[in-house]
């Protein structure tokens, strides 16, 4: 391994540049990989291209863990097409509209939803949306505040359930290097304690029930608001829907069970495989975990097919052909999740881990990285507009440093998570911006200029967190920035 120096950044600092300015996550991945073979190997380009592949993907995909992982993706991927395409969700937020008469109701009712809906941060938008948009027209909520409230229950609720393909994704990065440090922990475990530590998440989910509450608004938002409640709505804006989203997430005949039936029985099956073996209070292994994990995704997949069958949703051979497409789908995450691996375990060999923890150790006291690294995790999602490609750019940094300077490890992992959601969230161009402003059919511009002075507040307040929870290390750091959130917005609402 070379001398730890600044010129083992050049790979990442290419990752960063080229996802930046492509706004493509794998392209910026490829090349950072591909630079560090050259840097390792030589400067032949094709000599290099073997070589990465042969020594640094390969390995990656006959890795047992690294295999296991993308298998359980795959599931997790045709069971979410399979939801999204059964009507359920629908269902489910049409069956929730029943006792909506009021504004405040309005708006809690699409937060219910969207914490239920849960299992696609992606696809919940499209979900959401079309179904509670004429009803929060006729009760006079905006359509930027309901691209808000779709946008705090996506990826914030996502983020924090460890057995979707957030979670999943997350802890093979954490995987990635509790291996190669030869620390004793369990990804499973150590992202169940990251959890009071995910800051943004906790206070992005919070903040949509307060501020209907509170009847406050505060921004750009308050003005749109203002012009919402006014205003009249005419024919064309009732028309200007999405027919197509409607067509592919509602069906007729779809019931709710489609959604709470296939999730109880994963649950079942999780129980019947886990708790003989005494979880959640003994520990079990991560390969048990995700061996479990994937026998109650690929039931669940069953009965939800049997069930559109028996409901006449969708026939069986269509429901299995959107299954397997939907295991397809994943091709973009497991891609990114190789090269994520390859680019960390390439980072090792040039000592790019070592010269980031020389220099934490020198620059930066214990207590203060978390807040460091939420800012910089903020600052690259921002940019690329992704918080998964920034996890990947950042754990095999963060995690190595944390160990290096005696920072508390979850905290720091806690920031990660949410300075690459607050960052996402904040962007006008990543993916979970443009999906909430499509759902709620208004202008992504509207959407992001609406949503971030909201999106500041959180993020200040989860920078406050850190820092005490650098200091203090305690999971109760998370109480007292939720109780903080909820007095400083009483505040406002009394000044207004």
């Amino acid at each position: 391994m070379p001398d730890p120096s600044v010129i083992s950044l050049v790979p990442i600092a290419i990752t960063l540049a080229l996802s930046i300015y492509t706004r493509n996550v794998i392209i910026g991945l490829f090349s950072g990989v591909f630079t560090g073979v050259l840097m390792l190997y030589g400067v032949n380009p094709l000599i290099g291209l073997s070589t990465m592949i042969t020594a640094h993907i390969l390995p990656e995909l006959t890795d047992s863990y690294n295999a296991g992982v993308l298998v359980l993706l795959a599931l997790i991927g045709g069971f979410v097409a399979l939801m999204e395409h059964s009507g359920g969700g629908a269902a489910f937020a049409k069956s929730v509209n029943a006792w909506v008469k009021s504004k405040v109701q309005a708006q809690l009712a699409t937060w219910i939803s969207g914490i239920t809906i849960f299992f696609s941060d992606l696809g919940t938008p499209l979900i959401i949306g079309p179904i509670f948009r004429p009803l929060t027209d006729r009760l006079g909520v905006s359509r930027q505040k309901l691209a808000f409230i779709i946008d705090s229950t996506a990826s914030p609720v996502a983020i924090l359930i460890p057995f979707i393909g957030w979670g999943v994704y997350i802890m093979s990065l954490m995987n990635q290097e509790f291996t190669a440090l030869n620390l004793e922990q369990n990804e499973f475990s150590a992202f169940i304690r990251t959890i009071p530590f995910q800051f943004y998440a906790w206070l992005a989910i919070a903040l949509v029930p307060l501020l209907a509450f509170l009847k406050i608004d505060f921004g750009p938002m308050e003005k749109a608001e203002h012009v919402a409640q006014s205003r009249t709505l005419s024919a064309s804006i009732e028309n200007n829907s999405l027919t197509s989203a409607n067509k592919t997430f509602a069906h007729p005949n779809a019931k709710p069970v489609l959604v709470w039936a296939p999730l109880c029985g994963m649950a079942l099956v999780l129980c019947l495989l886990l708790l003989p073996l005494g979880f959640p209070v003994q520990q079990v292994s991560g390969e048990t975990f995700r061996a479990s994990l994937s026998t109650a995704y690929f039931s669940a997949a069953t009965l939800l097919i049997a069930l559109m069958g028996s409901l006449r949703v969708k026939p069986v051979l269509q429901s299995i052909d959107i299954y397997l497409k939907g295991m397809a789908g994943i091709t973009t995450v497991a891609v990114t999740l190789i090269l994520a691996w390859a680019l960390s375990d390439l980072s090792r060999e040039l000592g790019t881990s070592a010269y980031v923890s020389s220099v934490a150790q020198a620059a930066v006291p214990g207590w203060l990285l978390a807040a460091v690294v939420f800012l910089l995790a903020a600052i690259i999602s921002f940019a690329i507009g992704s918080s998964w490609g920034t996890f990947a750019i950042m754990f095999p940094l963060v995690i190595p440093a944390t160990v290096a300077v005696n920072a508390p490890l979850y905290v720091c992992m806690g920031a990660v998570l949410s300075g690459g959601l607050f960052g996402d969230h904040s962007s006008p161009i990543s993916e979970t911006t443009i999906l909430s402003s499509t759902g709620a059919n208004c202008a992504q511009i509207e959407h992001f200029r609406t949503q971030l002075p909201y999106a500041l507040l959180n993020g200040l307040l989860s920078l406050i967190a850190f820092i005490v929870a650098g200091t203090t290390r305690l999971d109760l750091t998370l109480l007292g920035v939720l109780t903080f959130q909820a007095i400083l917005l009483i505040c406002i609402a009394k000044i207004k």
